[in-house]
């Protein structure tokens, strides 16, 4: 059967909404912008405030009989060729917990690879699951982690054949894509799901010369981000099912646990309007940004210092890569990507997505043309003259892979609960650290709870927070102290405690 995408059932119900000019008495107390402070109305204009209603009892009636929100997400699933999608209001941070815990329960084991993002940890942390960690691949040369291999997925289910599925990450913050049919395969000979955080991948479903997204490689759990790399608002998320080794109505109990009972309509609006943009032109204004993005990627490497990380330098431990994000090495200008992120954003007024000791990314969607992107490489030109001016820099003391992988020795869930204890920076070696250390963007946590800190990690973060690393979840944000697990009492000499 035909479906119709150029519907929209929650724009469209939101239009009728409109129409009838329908008299609210329940929240949200604004009441259509009437309530609203005069320069709230003023700078984000009457128009948010009409389309932020309840999703149950004004957009649709109080039992949901329009069935709005089930009509969007059948189109949604339709257009992406997955056999369920659920909307989410929370990010796809609330999304990627809901997939995990519709696959593995308390003290049961998941295979989850260890450049996964600090909401993964969250869901180890709430949910008691015990995490299976799989190394990255690494690139040692440019201090980059790619996701891991089909083989080291199979080793680690070799090794822990009572292990209930896997999560991994793809594409990563930097465009790297993991071999996913190779993965899923690894999977599904154990009849075991595989879990997909491609938060980064919303627009992958939408031309051939992108890298294979999710649900056509065979992943049963994708979770996207439509506010990343599409034209969602920010929190907007999506999570795609299909095959029967997830029942659907597990995951929409797990995503109940986690959601609000409040959900924005507007939210659903632009998840909604995102489907039937990509579903009617999504070819079109994908290839487009392709284009564009190769254009602009020629230029940018033809700037003094500059290098766009590309097919060479990502395809040999990566399956693929997604050249949307435009990966930029500053390295070569003898300067930072902290300090080149900030240059741009206070003399260009140029904002990168995320910086580290020798990158920033500078993320193209089909959203850019040629005038964003002029403005862009004539930044980037500025930044090359400038240069000399931004050293030296503060040096990242970034440790080998082998030195930068800590150690789980607790259970994420039992270290962040424990009984803690702040200890200064330089004696935190050898404890087993009780919160998330995460470098952010891309939210990757350097450490984690239950992990043993040695000296190089502490190290890392120690120069690199000194260099213009970002460290947001910190108890101590300024990095003086570390929050540790404390340390059992020793019992008396002689004897038992």
């Amino acid at each position: 059967m035909t479906v119709d995408h150029s519907w929209a059932p929650v724009l469209e119900a939101l239009a009728e909404h409109r129409r009838k000019g329908r008299i609210s008495f329940t929240p949200p107390g604004h009441k259509q912008a009437r309530g609203a402070d005069p320069l709230v109305r003023q700078v984000l204009g009457d128009a948010v405030f009409h389309g932020d209603l309840l999703a149950s009892g004004s957009l649709d009636d109080r039992r949901s009989r329009g069935r709005v929100l089930e009509r969007a997400e059948r189109l949604m699933a339709d257009a992406v060729h997955a056999s369920h999608t659920f909307f989410s209001t929370c990010g796809s941070s609330l999304s990627v917990k809901a997939a995990i815990l519709s696959a593995a329960g308390p003290h049961d084991k998941l295979l989850i690879g260890r450049d996964a993002h600090k909401s993964v940890v969250s869901a180890l942390i709430l949910s008691g699951i015990r995490p299976v960690w799989v190394d990255p691949s690494w690139d040692a040369e440019r201090h980059l982690a790619h996701p891991p291999s089909t083989e080291a997925f199979a080793e680690a289910f070799a090794a822990h054949p009572d292990a209930r599925g896997a999560l991994v990450t793809s594409p990563t913050p930097y465009g790297s894509c993991a071999d996913l049919r190779g993965i899923a395969e690894v999977c599904h000979r154990r009849s075991l799901p595989l879990i997909v955080d491609e938060a980064w991948g919303a627009h992958l479903p939408f031309h051939p010369e992108l890298p294979s997204w999710a649900m056509d490689a065979g992943a049963d759990i994708c979770v996207t981000s439509i506010h990343k790399m599409g034209s969602g608002l920010e929190q907007g998320s999506v999570f795609h099912l299909q095959g029967d080794l997830i029942d659907p109505t597990v995951l929409k109990s797990r995503a109940d646990l986690f959601g609000t009972t409040s959900p924005s309509v507007l939210i659903y609006a632009g998840l909604d309007g995102w489907r039937r943009q990509m579903a009617l032109r999504g070819k079109e204004l994908m290839g487009g940004a392709l284009a564009l993005a190769a254009d602009v990627r020629a230029a940018i490497e033809g700037i003094d210092g500059l290098h766009v990380n590309d097919r060479a330098d990502f395809c040999g431990p990566a399956a693929d890569f997604d050249p949307l994000p435009v990966v930029i090495d500053v390295s070569g200008l003898g300067t930072s990507g902290y300090r080149a992120a900030d240059w741009l954003r206070e003399h260009r007024s140029i904002e990168a997505h995320l910086s580290d000791h020798r990158r920033i990314s500078t993320q193209l969607t089909h959203a850019d043309d040629r005038v964003s992107t002029d403005q862009l490489l004539s930044a980037l030109r500025a930044l090359s003259d400038t240069a000399p001016a931004l050293r030296p820099v503060p040096e990242v003391d970034v440790p080998s892979p082998a030195a930068l992988r800590l150690t789980q020795v607790e259970l994420p869930r039992d270290a962040y609960f424990a009984t803690t204890v702040d200890v200064p920076l330089a004696e935190a070696a050898g404890r087993v650290v009780a919160e998330m250390l995460t470098p952010y963007p891309p939210g990757i946590p350097a450490a984690l709870p239950g992990e043993r800190l040695t000296e190089p990690v502490l190290r890392y973060l120690r120069t690199g927070k000194a260099a213009g690393m970002n460290v947001p979840d910190a108890a101590d944000p300024g990095l003086d102290t570390v929050r540790v697990v404390r340390a059992p009492a020793r019992p008396p000499a002689g004897g038992a405690a």
